[in-house]
């Protein structure tokens, strides 16, 4: 769909991508319709992003805390992960995408874990857009993991630190998205809590909470969310005053 905020794509949206389950209950329907509902909406939020000048997009898959859903639903979310990755892997090259999975690795089947790789590998000259979907993700494991790996006796910058929350191997790259602050953080399904998802990134994102249920949102959504960012002042902590009442003083009483 043609923007008219398309421009130079410089935003990093996240977003929780919450309702999956409610939306396919309000239908009679299993939780698992819900997220195969919620991966056709992701495939249209991809597509869109680009052309409402985002470079980053990072979506929650699976928290940390999922672990404790029904051993079924785990199960199946595990596959449909899988099938994403492999199933859009054409799709992200022949778009210019590249797809980066954040989080850990270590708890996942191997066939997922080779499916991450190989589709990372594949992408990794995408530049039109970065798409980083969070698996086994805890955004606060991620800090104290970061603060273990610290060198002893040095206090980091905030961009050193940042830096070692994005990548577990603590490969300095200044050219990566990986770090990127998040300027946009979205939740869909009537939330409205972060659900340790991106804090360190998000310390002055604009947060947008959507009553839609996840599957429910597409790229006209995407739109009108960007439009709102756009809409709002970002002061980061400054007070910005107009020129015109600003005082000039000489150094004279």
């Amino acid at each position: 769909m043609p923007s008219t905020l398309q421009c130079n794509a410089t935003l990093h949206v996240a977003i929780i991508m919450d309702g999956n389950g409610r939306w396919a209950i309000s239908r009679g329907l299993p939780r698992s319709a819900g997220h195969r509902a919620g991966i056709q909406a992701v495939r249209a939020v991809v597509e869109a992003a680009p052309d409402f000048g985002i470079a980053t997009l990072t979506l929650f898959a699976f928290s940390s805390d999922n672990w404790m859903r029904p051993r079924d639903e785990v199960k199946s979310l595990m596959w449909m992960l899988r099938g994403y990755l492999r199933g859009e892997t054409r799709r992200f090259i022949d778009s210019g995408a590249r797809l980066i999975v954040i989080g850990r690795r270590d708890r996942l089947a191997a066939n997922l874990r080779a499916e991450i790789h190989r589709v990372e590998r594949v992408t990794a000259h995408g530049q039109r857009l970065t798409v980083r979907v969070a698996i086994d993700y805890s955004s606060r494991d991620s800090i104290l993991r970061a603060a273990a790996r610290l060198p002893a006796g040095r206090l980091p910058t905030r961009e050193d630190f940042a830096r070692l929350i994005a990548s577990p191997d603590a490969v300095a790259d200044t050219t990566s998205p990986l770090h990127n602050e998040v300027d946009l953080f979205i939740r869909t399904g009537g939330e409205q809590r972060l659900s340790d998802f991106m804090l360190w990134e998000s310390a002055y994102a604009e947060l947008l909470f959507s009553n839609l249920m996840w599957p429910e949102f597409g790229a006209d959504e995407l739109g009108a969310a960007v439009a709102e960012f756009h809409r709002r002042e970002r002061r980061f902590g400054a007070i910005r005053i107009p020129k015109s009442n600003a005082t000039f003083t000489t150094g004279e009483s």
